[in-house]
């Protein structure tokens, strides 16, 4: 997760994603980077517009629960899922705002 994290560091900064910049941001919070797989990260987000794919990730509803799942209670109050899903979108919008 360390990996994606320095890329998307990199990205609010407008610093160029490749190996060394990727490297740099990991030895400084203390990671000790595996080169295979910075170079497979650099390799993978190489075609993809991060900022966009950010941006889908927050609006991204939170997945519901399996349906093979036994439920607490069938019959929740409305109130109380919308209060659920107040919650969720907080989170996200917290995450949200250190990206710009």
């Amino acid at each position: 997760m360390e990996y994606v994290y320095a890329a998307m560091l990199l990205h609010s900064a407008e610093n160029e994603i490749n190996e060394k910049n990727v490297g740099a941001v990991l030895k400084a919070a203390g990671v000790s980077g595996d080169t295979a797989r910075v170079k497979a990260l650099v390799a993978s987000l190489g075609d993809v517009d991060i900022g966009e794919a950010m941006s889908a990730a927050i609006a991204a509803p939170v997945a519901a629960a399996p349906s093979g799942a036994p439920a607490a209670d069938a019959a929740a109050p409305a109130e109380e899922a919308a209060a659920e899903e107040e919650e969720d979108d907080s989170s996200f919008e917290g995450l949200g705002s250190l990206f710009g």
